[in-house]
């Protein structure tokens, strides 16, 4: 019998003569009561009665009145599922794509359950710290948090640097450690550390996962403050235990979200100051690389005609061929750009980050500072502006170019000569074909072959200095370099990354023979997932920024040299294809050759960095400062 027809069977019943009522309806409601029992068990599914099913023919008798019986209706069990399977849904929703890692022993169910997911791809790294370089680019370039996984101990240690490098750069990304159980113990402390207070001060947000029914709030909380400005790295340790535990929690959607924009009156207060300004200047940082934000600086530039520069996370917001670019700030002081900047009477600080290495100096009594940013300034001794345009900062542009336009009394000559200078100053040793090859030629090569979108990922390396002083950005996030961790090992795993979000586009590495080292296992993760990407490795066999530094304090040449790997056979030897640079002439050809190949290429080019010293602390300085105010 159905639950219809026996409500049925019920009310006909008791509408009988007493006792032969009395009897039906005593049947009928045991019948009843043991349908509902069955269909309360945990292990069976709640199915309505299909509409075909025929009620059972029951006897009525319209001699007595019809009464009234109240029955209850059957509780229904929620489903459940099992913890892990939740939290792979729950990344499916946040639009994860790829999860990067190297799994251990506390992950196997998370792994179980993401080998049944249709969305997220399991991109298996040689070392952990590869993986978190590869989730930061991910982020970097997507605005979404990139995920990476490790177990306990060793693992969760490993990701620290990565954690680092996405938190200080404003990169978005997720980092997921297992555990062992936290309900109980059957090994005592081994492995185990307090991962959650490790990742505590590199991290906007990390959480122990002690129950399955948080799980769901938990990851939404840590992906949104992943990617909330400033982006950074999050984290959430999986216990092994709960990642088995059942549950009836749900996905948690999320929020549609507005950024806060500037006032009007912190507008007109900006506008009115950089219209009474004798020699504006925009100065482009690290809040600013944005796409939208690209789009309302470049509007500004064409309609007021003021110049800019830009810090080297800045680098691309604009077009760096447009005349109205006047260099990077890769130096920290006495650089030609540097004399751009004291030509300025007011500095427009668009997206400034005080984990970059100041691009300028305020002082008592100079030149006024407007900071436009997400959030307030951070002050410090060298950084106290007068003015503050606080709001989503491509609104805040956008005002601002609505309501400015270019005076006639602004004058840009001195900023023009001095960028000049430095542009005639690089032209001299371009040409230069000795080999090892020059740095000034290399960068110059480089930029000639890549395209306009092409992607350029910088390791940490004196190299960094050449390239963003001497290479013109055309968009933004073309060029990548960590000026905030600075941190080697890095540029191999964001060029893999970039490859996998960009597969259309050409992108290179530049690495130094150190920082490659550091992680260049991952050639092997590279030739695995079949990427087009072109790796030059900069071999001067020794760590050439530390000696540079080294040189300039006068100390001995000591210490700082050691012994390389054949690197063409050492990348044949994981499936790349592997080059070498003998000559300056044969470079450029090289190069393009390598690039319009697919596959991935490693090119090692010996580089001579022995005027590093006299070009960027003896030559430059004194040029610079010899420029008329």
């Amino acid at each position: 019998m159905t639950e219809a027809s026996l409500q049925d069977a019920i009310l006909s019943a008791v509408s009988q003569p007493l006792v032969a009522g009395a009897i039906a309806a005593g049947a009928a409601l045991i019948a009843l009561f043991a349908l509902l029992g069955r269909r309360r068990r945990p292990s069976a599914t709640v199915r309505p009665a299909a509409a075909s099913e025929p009620a059972d023919p029951v006897p009525h008798s319209p001699s007595a009145p019809p009464v009234a019986v109240t029955v209850a209706a059957p509780v229904l069990e929620k489903t459940m599922t099992k913890a892990s399977d939740l939290f792979v849904a729950c990344l499916e929703e946040e639009g994860c794509e790829y999860v990067f890692g190297v799994p251990g022993e506390e992950n196997l169910d998370f792994l179980d359950s993401l080998s049944r997911s249709s969305k997220i791809k399991l991109i298996l790294t040689r070392h952990e710290q590869g993986a978190g370089f590869m989730a930061a680019t991910y982020g970097r370039h997507t605005g979404k948090a990139g995920v990476c996984l490790a177990t306990l101990g060793p693992g969760a240690t490993n990701l620290v640097t990565a954690a680092a490098y996405a938190q200080l750069g404003g990169m978005p990304m997720l980092m997921i450690t297992g555990q062992k159980p936290i309900k109980s113990s059957k090994q005592g402390r081994f492995q185990i550390l307090d991962v959650v207070d490790m990742m505590r001060p590199i991290t906007k947000f990390t959480h122990q996962l002690a129950s399955a029914d948080n799980i769901p709030a938990r990851v939404r909380e840590a992906v949104r403050l992943a990617q909330e400005e400033k982006p950074g790295a999050t984290h959430l340790e999986f216990p092994e235990d709960i990642a088995h535990e059942q549950t009836t929690s749900p996905v948690i959607v999320a929020s549609q979200v507005r950024r806060p924009v500037a006032d009007d009156k912190s507008i007109r207060i900006a506008v009115d100051r950089i219209a009474r300004a004798k020699s504006p200047l925009l100065i482009i940082g690290a809040g600013a690389n944005r796409k939208l934000t690209s789009r309302m600086l470049t509007e500004l530039v064409e309609k007021t005609g003021i110049p800019y520069i830009t810090t080297q996370l800045g680098k691309g917001v604009i077009d760096e061929r447009n005349p109205k670019y006047l260099g990077c700030a890769a130096l920290s002081s006495g650089d030609f750009v540097h004399r751009v900047i004291e030509a300025a009477d007011v500095i427009i600080n668009v997206g400034h980050d005080v984990i970059e290495k100041p691009p300028f100096f305020m002082k008592p009594g100079g030149c006024d500072v407007i900071h436009i940013g997400f959030r307030t300034a951070e002050v410090d001794p060298v950084y106290f502006p007068q003015i503050e345009v606080v709001g989503d900062i491509a609104n805040a542009i956008w005002q601002i170019k609505e309501s400015l336009s270019a005076q006639p009394h602004w004058s840009f000559d001195p900023m023009v000569r001095a960028h000049r200078a430095e542009l005639d100053h690089t032209a001299a040793a371009v040409g230069d074909l000795r080999c090892p090859v020059y740095p000034q030629y290399l960068v110059d090569q480089v930029r000639k072959v890549m395209p306009s979108d092409g992607i350029l990922c910088l390791d940490n390396g004196v190299y960094k200095i050449w390239f963003t002083r001497s290479y013109p950005a055309h968009m933004p996030n073309t060029f990548l370099v960590d000026n905030a961790l600075a941190t080697m090992g890095a540029g191999l795993p964001s060029a893999m990354a970039s490859s996998m979000v960009f597969p259309d586009r050409k992108v290179m590495a530049v690495c130094g023979d150190g920082g490659f080292m550091m992680n260049s296992q991952e050639l092997e993760t590279a030739v695995r997932l079949k990427l087009n990407l072109v790796v030059l490795i900069l071999n001067d066999n020794s760590y050439g920024m530390i000696r540079w530094k080294q040189a300039n304090m006068s100390f001995q040449d000591w210490g700082l040299t050691y012994g390389n790997p054949d690197f063409v056979k050492y990348a044949e030897s994981y499936g790349a294809q592997g080059h070498r640079v003998t000559s300056a002439e044969s470079m450029p050809a090289l190069l393009k050759q390598c690039l319009d190949t697919p596959g991935v290429h490693v090119v090692e080019v010996p580089i001579d960095y022995a005027d590093n010293d006299r070009i960027l602390n003896k030559d430059v300085r004194e040029l610079s400062a010899a420029l008329p105010v």
